[in-house]
């Protein structure tokens, strides 16, 4: 029996030895197996973390401004003509014939004024006058009589001069009182006070009874009467813009109480000086208002149509990039990373603005970049539902 156990010894040795074999091979494959497990899961979670570090952007088309650039100002509307009308001489008003808004012809009477200082003043210069003109009369005769007496030797050539010579002072004065009788006679027309020329009277700041005093100063105009007939529309514009306004720029405009009523405008001329207050050219135009539909004073806005750049493209202002190297925006490259671009806006519209340099129409502008984006950076495009494409279509 001892020599069956010591010939099955070395074959349980072997065995065994091969059972731990087996399982020291399952056991580094177990580990193999994990270890690979948790690097491929590490690589997935490092690729899922890389791809979620890619921003999603959306993209915009620069859109051409083509050949006309439209430009809304605001602006103001006046009359072609108006006067205000101002007292010329002291009184009292005696009576007023036009109200406002009555239309009045050139030299109706619109009121007259009582000036019984004036009055006496007058009729003084008219009686000293006669008086002037009687002494004159008699300094006339004198000078005559003495001319003659010379030539019989009777009278010195001294005498003679001197009753000449007050003749001529004589004649002075009646000049002189002459010119005073004119000039109170001309302030005595402007008592009555007279439309300058077709129109409406747009105030009356005047009434029955009222100390009138002269001149304009800080004196308000008694009336003022305005031609509607045509308007002058003074619009302020932007320098940016003042070297595309030139004559001959078509023009609209449109007032708040006639909506869906649009008005031709034509351009007259502009300042040719930028206001440096506000840094605007002044530009007048004119539109007909021969219908009436228009009053002077009110606001208007005025649509004018600039000569459009073909460089020049408009992108929404939540597209540029504020950074220490200037005005920038995002493009989108063909390999899907971001290109930074430096640009020049040559109107700021608000929620758009105008670019003068640095984009083309073909370019995928970045809207809303991140703030982290810098060159180079790799980029996904959002995708835009069908139905949201069509809505906005």
């Amino acid at each position: 029996m001892s020599n069956e156990s010591e010939v099955k010894s070395p074959k349980t040795l072997r065995h065994i030895k091969l059972v731990a074999s087996v399982a020291a091979l399952a056991l580094a494959g177990i580990v193999a197996l994990g270890i690979s497990s948790r690097v491929h899961a590490k690589q997935k979670l490092t690729s899922w973390t890389n791809e979620q570090a890619i921003p999603t952007v959306v993209t915009v088309s620069p859109k051409p401004i083509g050949s006309s650039q439209p430009l809304v100002l605001p602006g103001t509307l006046a009359a072609e003509v108006n006067a205000p009308i101002y007292a010329r001489v002291p009184g009292y008003l005696h009576a007023w014939y036009a109200d406002i808004g009555t239309h009045v012809k050139a030299g109706q009477l619109l009121g007259e004024i009582d000036t019984p200082d004036l009055d006496q003043q007058l009729q003084q210069a008219r009686g000293d006058l006669q008086n002037s003109i009687a002494n004159q009369k008699l300094a006339a005769v004198t000078a005559q009589r003495w001319t003659r007496m010379l030539g019989q030797g009777s009278v010195s050539q001294q005498d003679t001069d001197e009753k000449t010579s007050d003749l001529t002072a004589k004649q002075a004065i009646v000049d002189a009182n002459q010119a005073n009788v004119r000039r109170l006679e001309a302030l005595e027309s402007f008592k009555k006070l007279v439309a300058p020329f077709d129109g409406i009277v747009t105030a009356r700041n005047t009434d029955v009874g009222q100390l009138i005093n002269v001149g304009s100063g800080s004196n308000q105009a008694l009336f003022t009467v305005s031609d509607a007939h045509k308007l002058r529309v003074y619009v302020s514009a932007p320098q940016v813009d003042a070297a595309a306004i030139q004559s001959g720029l078509a023009a609209t405009i449109t007032v708040p109480e006639r909506p869906g009523m649009t008005f031709k405008a034509k351009m007259v001329d502009t300042s040719n000086a930028i206001t440096p207050s506000s840094g605007t050219l002044l530009v007048q135009l004119t539109v007909d208002n021969s219908a009436g539909l228009l009053f002077p004073g009110e606001y208007t806005a005025v649509h004018l149509a600039l000569p459009g750049d073909t460089n020049t493209v408009t992108i929404p202002a939540s597209s540029l990039i504020f950074r220490q190297d200037g005005l920038q925006v995002a493009v989108v490259g063909k390999d899907d990373r971001a290109q930074l671009r430096s640009v020049t806006i040559s109107t700021d519209l608000g929620s758009t603005v105008q670019i003068s340099s640095g984009l083309r129409p073909d370019d995928k502008v970045i809207n809303n970049p991140p703030d982290s984006l810098v060159q180079g950076d790799l980029v996904r495009l959002a995708t835009i539902p069908r139905a949201r494409e069509s809505s906005h279509g």
